[in-house]
């Protein structure tokens, strides 16, 4: 017990002589730990704004219902940018309008087979105001509302006998309405888009924004008369729901064999269309930030090994300077762990002071990007930690040899030293 007392007593006094040799050389002290705050900061700020930005995207990034996914032709996010890549993308087949009356037929396990198709950008106009040329013009089938995960909140969906009669009829996004018609009810108005109106059935209800872009911009109308508008051979996108998440995988499969039947895909070679789902966007998603942060971490090492180099050269030259008075401490009793422990515990103590202040104004700067973008801040408790263990690692690591060669200094030619 006693040794213990004298143990944390020899520490608490190594770490006040280290705080008060920090104080003395202030400017030597600030220019040592501005490469561990440079470092720590590097990290922390694009850690805190990815961790904010993925938790906003990946919260509002639900564009399926439940237990869906969507056979389209191209990725829902494309990695490779080559030419190659791309050209084999533009070769696989179309979705058509039948496929899905196909898929219907034959996937037994799906609960709702719904279409869609993004087929054009412009202005909305109605009798009171118009929207900015980039609202997006969607034909979808009455399934794909629940497929989509959209909800109606005012009005009603598209219906069979709107398909049936290629009806010009069109359910609003929230920010088209709340644009358009700003003092009512939209149900029972017109809007017109490229010349051809519309009679308002339905208004959806909001989905909020991913990176500051509105997901509300948009009409749906339905996709017979889209494909009467822009013709037979437009592509489609098809969704299917499966019955529950017991049996979600297997829909997944039975559909895919339906698809490479339906496109004589042969066997062993790859599918020749994207299956997507929200965890495939969200995974995708992680696949990309990932990349992000370990670019940040391989430009944080190398600001960290540089500071912790900084660090032992600055620590060496303290040595030299108080080579008397390491001396001197020798000649009054202190031990070489003593004249060790208050060395390193310096080190230690410049590291844990620059990355702390790495930490909040990486914190800070990181929220202020994410906040920009309209994204909630967060605290990455867990950086927050890596970062002061690493800062720790650093200050032990390059305040070894320094310190070492203090407490190896010859006490007799130390008090002789001028």
């Amino acid at each position: 017990m006693k040794k213990r007392i004298s143990f944390l007593s020899e520490l608490r006094e190594a770490f006040t002589m280290a705080l008060n040799a920090i104080g003395a050389h202030k400017l030597r002290s600030s220019l040592t730990l501005l490469g561990i705050l440079i470092g720590v900061f590097s990290i922390i700020v694009v850690m805190t704004a990815i961790r904010a930005l993925q938790g906003n995207i990946e919260s509002n990034m639900q564009q399926l219902g439940s237990d869906t996914f969507q056979m389209q032709r191209f990725p829902a996010i494309q990695v490779e940018d080559d030419i190659e890549s791309q050209e084999k993308y533009f070769r696989r087949k179309r979705f058509y309008y039948p496929d899905a009356a196909y898929i219907r037929e034959r996937a037994t396990m799906a609960k709702n087979v719904g279409v869609s198709a993004n087929t054009d950008l412009g202005e909305i106009v109605s009798r009171f105001r118009k929207t900015n040329p980039s609202m997006r013009y969607m034909g979808m089938s009455p399934e794909a509302f629940e497929t989509r995960n959209l909800v109606v909140a005012d009005g009603r969906p598209l219906v069979e006998s709107d398909m049936s009669g290629g009806r010009y009829v069109t359910v609003l996004g929230a920010d088209v309405a709340k644009r358009l018609f700003p003092f009512g009810s939209p149900l029972g108005e017109w809007v017109q888009f490229k010349g051809v109106k519309y009679t308002v059935v339905g208004v959806l209800e909001p989905k909020g924004s991913i990176f500051g872009q509105s997901q509300d911009g948009f009409i749906v109308v339905p996709i017979t008369t889209v494909l009467n508008r822009y013709g037979r051979e437009t592509s489609l996108t098809i969704q299917v729901q499966a019955h529950s998440q017991a049996i979600y995988e297997d829909t997944v499969e039975q559909v895919r064999g339906v698809l490479r039947a339906m496109r004589k895909v042969p066997p062993g070679e790859p599918d020749d269309f994207e299956i997507v789902s929200n965890d495939s966007l969200i995974k995708q998603f992680r696949t990309i930030t990932l990349a992000v942060r370990a670019g940040a971490g391989i430009i944080a090492s190398i600001a960290l090994v540089a500071a912790g180099i900084g660090i032992m050269n600055i620590m060496l030259v303290s040595v030299t300077e108080r080579t008397k008075e390491i001396g001197i401490r020798r000649a009054i009793g202190a031990k070489k762990r003593n004249i060790m422990t208050q060395f390193i515990l310096e080190a230690i103590v410049l590291s844990e002071f620059g990355g702390v202040l790495g930490i909040l104004l990486g914190i800070a700067a990181g929220n202020i990007a994410a906040m920009a973008l309209n994204t909630p801040p967060v605290f990455p408790w867990d950086w927050a930690l890596i970062g002061l263990v690493v800062c720790s690692i650093v200050g032990i690591a390059f305040g070894t040899y320094p310190a070492w060669k203090a407490a190896n200094l010859d006490p007799i030619e130390s008090l002789r030293y001028e």
